[in-house]
């Protein structure tokens, strides 16, 4: 057995026979107290939805913590390849091919904000014996701070008409799997009703690293142009086709400066929303997790850069 260490959910470790992991398979652990956070009937039943439509490996057995499921050869991503124009196309097209599949079915009303609901409710229920008086770190906000601030965003990101697609929402780099070709993201974490703009924002934000926190590394604007437009493109592609194309060359798609400057400014506003969403997954893991590492860190580091970050966002303007 190898067990991986990446990980702050859940336990991974990869059991195997063979010296050079051929028949080597997958079993994830659920950290302690992670059924607060993430319905496992819905994940199971969108993770059958993506093996339809070969976008995740194959699931051997579902039992009552945990998951076993095939491996998929290849290097766990770090910051500085997601910088490689090369995988960064392809980190950004197999998300699109992803988006795409419901985009001509009915999804059901978004999520993030039921999400975000539930959360916060865990945040101040919780970790408090009495929710009047919560018992949050000093340098955290107050529980009616973080409704006001929920509430703002939800108005306010609601208006940007992001569409609603079947997400991934946890595009850390250590998810994905490069295999020198393509690129994979096994780890189940696909929820039905997120919008692509907070895929996207959310797929940012993890370049800056984890466990060594560093938004020095979060991409410049043309980096994230670049990325954005490989996306578009391959969203376009796999939604609208290509009048006369039937192979769907992807250079062959338009991208518009105007649609991409829109996509830009819709992603960096709900840039927020992970933030927001993270800190508080920080604070109810600290309360709950055995896994070592200092999540209670990692929720003011979250909530110190949404409220950085805020006016900053807020300022950006949708081309008209």
């Amino acid at each position: 057995t190898q067990l991986f260490t990446d990980g702050i959910t859940n336990k991974l470790v990869a059991c195997y026979t063979d010296e050079g992991m051929a028949d080597a398979l997958l079993v994830r652990v659920y950290g302690r107290k992670t059924e607060l956070l993430v319905d496992r009937e819905t994940e199971l039943r969108n993770f059958q939805v993506l093996r339809a439509h070969g976008c995740a490996p194959d699931l051997y057995c579902a039992f009552q913590n945990g998951l076993c499921y095939q491996f998929l050869p290849g290097i766990a991503l770090g910051p500085d390849h997601v910088r490689d124009p090369h995988i960064f196309r392809l980190v950004a097209r197999e998300m699109a091919r992803v988006h795409a599949i419901h985009a001509n079915g009915s999804l059901p009303r978004p999520i993030l904000w039921q999400k975000l609901h539930k959360y916060l409710s865990l945040v101040k229920t919780e970790l408090s014996p009495k929710v009047s008086n919560p018992r949050l770190p000093q340098d955290v906000p107050g529980p009616e701070a973080l409704q006001q601030e929920l509430a703002w965003m939800q108005e306010t990101l609601s208006q940007l008409g992001s569409p609603v697609v079947l997400c991934h929402n946890d595009l850390l780099c250590k998810n994905i799997i490069y295999d020198g070709t393509r690129v994979d993201s096994p780890v189940l974490g696909w929820e039905i009703g997120s919008s692509y703009c907070w895929d996207g924002g959310g797929s940012f934000i993890p370049q800056s690293r984890v466990k060594e926190v560093d938004y020095g590394l979060y991409p410049s604007k043309e980096t994230q142009l670049q990325w954005l437009h490989s996306y578009l493109q391959a969203y376009k592609e796999l939604t609208q086709g290509h009048p006369g194309d039937t192979q769907g060359h992807p250079g062959d798609i338009q991208v518009s400066e105007e649609e991409l400057e829109t996509l830009y400014v819709q992603v960096n506003k709900f840039s927020l929303a992970s933030h927001f969403l993270w800190a508080c997954w920080g604070l109810i893991q600290d309360k709950y997790s055995t896994i070592d590492f200092n999540f209670l860190r990692y929720a003011k580091l979250r909530f110190k850069q949404y409220f950085k970050m805020k006016p900053v966002v807020t300022a950006l303007q949708v081309p008209k």
